[in-house]
């Protein structure tokens, strides 16, 4: 009866070219959906670095704890699905969840709901890292329990004879896929670049994880109204809960049955034939036959996931600055799914065809190990850069030492000597470098007139000197600006009082031979104010890149006029970034050639072995995988104590290298079965076996006696 009913639900749904009007629906809440999901995560290691305050490796570990959730997630929402609530109403509940995940995560991250002093630094900092942990965990269970659900409910949409418009519907499902994660990688790093605040501005990660939350929103709301045109079908029961349950018996049987006096049996699964039949006994050890090459899968998605992570925090100390536009630390993700959709036809069509044609074999193991080791390389290229990174960083002094510069306020050069080491300052110049000091109490000489100079450990300093001797000691900052700014702070060797401004940021009045605090200003083109208490101004523009620092002297021989900025020099504390973010392309570039003939082919090949009725039994295996690599990430990113970011590159590449090796010999001696022709026969054979074997299930005392006439009488525990 209730077939027939749905059979005559279906016929009255609305349709256009053949195709369920519901798809729509479907596609446009997985496009929005996936915006929200991509969009959030583009941007939250950055959120972690520079809002909370964590340090790159606590950044790193949070992160892909959050990641690895999203993809534990998956196997409960397919359970609740399957077994309890339909795909329906877990996809709304489980949404709902979601949307109000994405909404905390945007409050999270407003500084001015605890920023009593209104100086642009929330003062409660407990509470929004207890807010974003919530809506994370929110998210994770939201975006994970929808996972299995949204396409599955699709297909459910479409008639038996359907199937070329089933097939049409998943490849625009998967491309609304792809056009989300685009879009909101592209968009979201702009949105956290604005300057946002009620009482102060700051980046405006509000806004940045406002949109995918609204996204969110609208993804429901579109996916509600679409209710009255679903076919919904009723649970059927979960098959990987009835998978779990008959290895369960296996092992538990194989236990009860350890004794000698029991005879071996081929496979330790068929310890189940007591309870489950053949046909799905034979169809687990196919499933197991997978699952047991996916063991040394997780350290791909090790590497790849930490696109997102380390390689985002990598591009943050480079130059984004691509003449036409700038691009974004957490934007140059965007170099993966445009890849990808290049990368896809190029493998199809040219790569496989022409490996065919050399007449080499190359199966699907084969190209998985070959992804693998391509995803090895391209760590090989991200610590190969890092190396050259690390080379334009500024070296700090140690715990147990100061590094000091001298700044010379006369037009004349001045002879220094400190600890024995003499130089001369240039006029209106700065000293070559930094010294580095093993002691903090420090005599210095300054053109023949002798003082000591007191100086912090951990600490740098500029020193102004004249030709009176020290003026006065700065302390300079001890860290590379972050956030792609560039630390400016002004030096007033000028006869009276200025006052710098740059847009709304004041320094106020300098007084002569003073030295300012440290403005933050963004790349590009900065024009500063110079001014005086007659009213006469002063306008110099300087051009910045990323991360650099720079004091600025205002000379003695400073005029107002048209030509008032010539007289003004600026020195350079801390070198921009100097190693351009194109050169991350070639590691996005390897590590998307090896997702392709990884990912793509690993998921072919889990399909075509898999029983017909147990495909999403090895989907939640392949999920599975990625989480435990994420798990991997964060065991090393956390417990790891390697001092250098490239030998962290190095570590995981190498281990992916011997993961292949191992690996490639489990693929050597894999057998590729037909999991429809092993079914088959087992169909044929089934009627017959049932004909011969008289099984008689006798109940005592909670025993259950199973006998056959080929096997004596066997106890099993029920």
């Amino acid at each position: 009866m209730a077939d027939k009913e749905g059979k005559n639900a279906r016929k009255q749904r609305p349709s256009c070219l053949g195709y369920p009007v519901s798809i729509f629906f479907i596609v446009v809440n997985e496009f929005c959906e996936r915006f929200s999901y991509y969009g959030m995560k583009a941007v939250l290691v950055l959120y972690f670095k520079y809002f909370i305050g964590w340090d790159n490796d606590f950044s790193t570990t949070i992160y892909h704890t959050f990641v690895a959730l999203c993809y534990l997630t998956p196997i409960m929402g397919a359970i609740i699905a399957d077994s309890w609530l339909g795909k329906f109403k877990t996809i709304v509940y489980l949404s709902v969840v979601y949307t109000v995940g994405q909404v905390i995560m945007a409050v999270s991250s407003i500084h001015d709901i605890t920023d009593s002093n209104r100086d642009g630094v929330p003062d409660n900092m407990t509470l929004h890292i207890a807010l974003s942990m919530l809506g994370l965990i929110l998210i994770a269970l939201g975006t994970g329990g929808i996972k299995p659900c949204v396409a599955a409910f699709g297909g459910d949409q479409f008639e038996d004879h359907q199937e070329k418009q089933r097939s049409t519907f998943f490849s625009i499902f998967y491309l609304s896929i792809n056009a989300g994660s685009l879009l909101s990688t592209l968009i979201t790093p702009i949105l956290r670049s604005q300057e946002c605040g009620i009482y102060s501005k700051r980046s405006c990660f509000p806004l940045a994880f406002g949109v995918p939350a609204a996204l969110m929103v609208v993804a429901l709301i579109v996916f509600i109204a679409g209710h009255s045109m679903y076919i919904m079908e009723s649970p059927k029961g979960n098959i990987l809960l009835k998978v779990m349950k008959c290895i369960g018996f296996a092992l538990n049987n194989r236990f009860n049955h350890r004794g000698k006096q029991y005879p071996k049996r081929e496979h330790w699964m068929d310890w189940a034939e007591e309870k489950y039949d053949k046909l799905l006994i034979a169809q687990v050890k196919m499933v197991l036959k997978v699952l047991f090459l996916y063991i040394p899968l997780p350290m791909f998605w090790a590497l790849f996931d930490q696109q997102g992570s380390r390689w985002t925090l990598q591009a943050t100390t480079m130059d984004g600055n691509f003449g036409a536009f700038i691009i974004q630390p957490d934007q140059m993700q965007i170099v993966n799914p445009v890849l990808i959709v290049i990368m896809v036809p190029i493998m199809d069509s040219a790569v496989y065809p022409l490996i065919k044609l050399c007449r080499i074999n190359f199966t699907p193991l084969r190209r998985m190990t070959v992804g693998m080791l391509l995803a090895a390389l391209a760590f090989v290229a991200a610590a190969l850069l890092q190396i050259q990174i690390d080379k334009t960083m500024p070296k700090f002094p140690s715990s147990s030492q100061t590094q000091v510069k001298f700044l010379n306020l006369e037009n004349t050069s001045l002879p220094v000597l400190v600890e024995g080491q003499e130089f001369v300052v240039p006029g209106f110049n700065a000293s070559d470098d930094y010294m580095t000091l093993d002691t903090t109490d420090v005599t210095v000489s300054v053109g023949g007139r002798n003082g000591t100079g007191n100086f912090l450990k951990e600490m740098r300093h500029t020193v102004l000197i004249n030709a009176g001797g020290m003026i006065q000691t700065l302390n300079d900052t001890t860290e590379k600006p972050s956030q792609g700014l560039n630390a400016i702070r002004f030096v007033n060797g000028f006869r009276t009082q200025l006052n710098i401004t740059i847009k709304s940021d004041e320094l106020g009045f300098l007084s002569p031979l003073e030295g300012s605090s440290y403005l933050m200003v963004p790349h590009g083109k900065a024009n500063f104010t110079i001014g005086n208490e007659d009213g006469q101004n002063c306008s110099y523009i300087m051009q910045l890149g990323f991360g650099s620092s720079y004091t600025v002297l205002i000379p003695s021989t400073f005029r107002f006029g048209q030509n008032c900025a010539d007289t003004i020099k600026a020195v350079q504390d801390i070198e921009p970034n100097g190693v351009h973010m194109a050169w991350q392309i070639i590691q996005y570039f390897l590590m998307t050639c090896g997702e392709v003939v990884f990912s793509v082919t690993g998921l072919d090949f889990s399909y075509a072995q898999a029983p017909s009725n147990m495909k999403s039994v090895l989907q939640a295996g392949w999920l599975l995988t990625v989480a435990v690599g994420n798990i991997i990430v964060l065991i090393v990113a956390e417990a790891g104590s390697l001092p250098d970011q490239w030998a962290e590159y190095l570590l995981f590449s190498s281990l992916l290298v011997a993961v292949s090796i191992v690996f490639a010999i489990m693929a050597y001696f894999y057998t590729y079965t037909d999991p429809a022709e092993i079914e088959s026969k087992f169909m044929e054979l089934e009627p017959e076996d049932k004909k011969k074997k008289g099984l008689e299930m006798m109940t005592k005392d909670n025993v259950a006696y199973v006998q056959s006439e080929n096997t004596d009488v066997k106890q099993t525990k029920i």
